[in-house]
């Protein structure tokens, strides 16, 4: 090999091993698939990767536009549908039971974050409480959120999960978010600043994403110790030039 492809092949390995950077691992934007043009229709299946959706402690959901009142980040337009969830508790009962979750796998995976857009009724809980799960059954809370507007999207909503342990590379990874009371206190604020909350209120998800580095990209001691020993080689053919 000679002293241009040695350096080559060096600065490549090295390149790839030191180039890591996030990628989607799951993805719900709740559209129909096949498209049909109907924002009252649509799935819970992701729409990249895998992994479950479900409802907690009673809420219930329809499909509903994810155009409407400013629209969410997601490129689709037309059939932009977003999951629409109801039901939830009556105004000083069942703090944080009430919402959506969603399980994934991280294995693979490290520096894991979460994002999402939400869309805030005008009578629905200001706030939004991310939990998450290591073990599929055991939730802790991390994240709260504040959607001091109603009938407003708030869009990539994001939390980085990179320095809980066992979350990264772990079947059991999920999250969770429940409507919650206002901070010190045992009532639930509505978004609107002029409303009063309900429990018809509405939450709309759009744009779900999971996402994280992969493992095989993070840097090893091996490629750093093939670009040094590139690097001698080199050096040395130029002195002997």
């Amino acid at each position: 090999m000679n002293k241009k492809m040695m350096m080559a092949s060096a600065l490549v390995v090295l390149s790839v091993s030191a180039g890591a950077e996030a990628a989607v691992i799951t993805q719900w934007n709740f559209n129909s698939n096949p498209a049909d043009s109907a924002t009252g229709t649509g799935t819970g299946a992701p729409s990249i990767g895998s992994g479950s959706v479900s409802l907690v402690g009673g809420t219930t959901a329809t499909f509903a536009s994810g155009d409407a009142s400013g629209g969410s980040s997601d490129p689709a337009i037309g059939d932009d549908s977003g999951w629409n969830t109801t039901s939830y508790a009556a105004q000083g009962a069942g703090n944080k039971t009430r919402g959506t979750r969603y399980l994934v796998s991280t294995v693979g995976f490290n520096n894991i974050q979460v994002s999402y857009d939400l869309r805030h009724s005008n009578t629905s809980s200001k706030y939004e409480q991310v939990q998450y799960t290591t073990d599929g059954s055991t939730w802790t809370d991390f994240a709260l959120f504040s959607g001091a507007a109603g009938d407003t999207w708030f869009n990539g909503r994001s939390v980085d999960f990179s320095s809980i342990a066992g979350v990264a590379n772990n079947a059991n990874f999920g999250f969770r978010v429940l409507a919650a009371f206002a901070p010190s206190t045992s009532a639930y604020a509505a978004s609107s600043p002029t409303g009063t909350y309900g429990s018809t209120g509405t939450w709309r998800f759009d744009m779900v994403t999971v996402s994280g580095t992969a493992l095989a990209a993070v840097p090893v001691p091996g490629a750093v110790w093939l670009f040094g020993s590139a690097l001698l080689g080199f050096l040395g053919v130029r002195r002997k030039a």
